[in-house]
């Protein structure tokens, strides 16, 4: 007699959605992470060399770093020294999603001796495991967003990074007061950009050219134009478009001229600062 049994039913698979990682070969010293929904993530404890920091965006976890065991949701900012021994898990099945950023520890240890933070010794570690800081929570939701963005070049990714730990290290930490620099160096920073306006320009070379360091440059920057060095030189090449296109030269070639990426690129910015498109400027 034939067995009479039904074949078992394959149960479907529950697939996670995959991390999403963004690194950038001219940005060695930074790392990006994302998770949309991470019920189906278990981190056992582990530990990293680099320091940490992330945000949830959505949805509950437990969040254990050393003797910290505690309930986290949208609206927290976690943070990982390095070796710190940490976990952060799903909460009774519930979906959750978090943004993290990784960051070489000796690349933030020299930019903390910038700040004024430790100078002459290695990395000063945060006091705080995690923080429901409003600012820091938008902050590095901003800055991951740059970070992941095609069309933002190295230098808006890079001065936003520093200019996100520095204000960081001020959210968190206290820190000491800084020597004021001469506006002679900012005013050199921006005649620089000004003269270079048309090429790709790296932070690095614009803080040799003040002899200013990159957080210094881009705090006292900001506070003296109102706009980071990165704004100010798009500024700059839409003034020089804007020169181009009443000469009435192609705009594909005037975006190209200027520095832009694409046609596109110098349309978006064009209509930010002059409320009108190129083509519509040029007439």
């Amino acid at each position: 007699m034939e067995d009479s049994k039904e074949p078992p039913v394959a149960l479907p698979l529950i697939c996670a959605p995959a991390p999403r990682f963004w690194r950038d070969a001219a940005l060695p010293f930074i790392e990006a992470r994302a998770i949309d929904d991470g019920r189906e993530i278990c981190y056992a404890r582990h530990a990293h060399e680099t320091f940490s920091i992330g945000v949830v965006t959505g949805g509950e976890s437990i969040y254990e770093n050393g003797r910290v065991r505690q309930r986290v949701g949208r609206g927290a900012v976690v943070l990982m020294n390095p070796q710190d021994v940490h976990a952060c898990n799903p909460l009774d099945d519930e979906p959750w999603s978090y943004r993290m950023l990784h960051l070489d520890t000796e690349w933030l240890t020299s930019l903390q001796h910038e700040l004024g933070f430790s100078e002459g010794h290695g990395f000063r570690a945060f006091s705080t495991a995690a923080s429901w800081q409003p600012e820091l929570y938008a902050g590095l939701n901003r800055l991951y967003t740059t970070l992941t963005d095609e069309l933002a070049d190295t230098l808006q990714k890079h001065s936003s990074v520093i200019e996100f730990f520095d204000d960081a290290h001020r959210w968190l930490n206290r820190a000491p007061a800084q020597a004021r620099e001469t506006n002679h160096k900012l005013r050199r920073a921006a005649e620089y950009i000004r003269a270079h306006r048309t090429r790709s320009l790296s932070l690095d070379e614009i803080c040799a050219a003040a002899q200013l360091s990159a957080s210094y440059l881009i705090r006292a920057f900001k506070a003296r134009y109102g706009m980071t060095p990165h704004a100010y030189l798009v500024n700059c090449r839409i003034e020089f478009s804007r020169v181009q296109l009443k000469r009435g030269r192609p705009i594909a070639e005037v975006a190209a001229d200027a520095g832009f990426a694409d046609q596109a690129h110098l349309h978006r910015a064009f209509r930010q600062l002059v409320a009108a498109t190129p083509g519509q400027y040029r007439g």
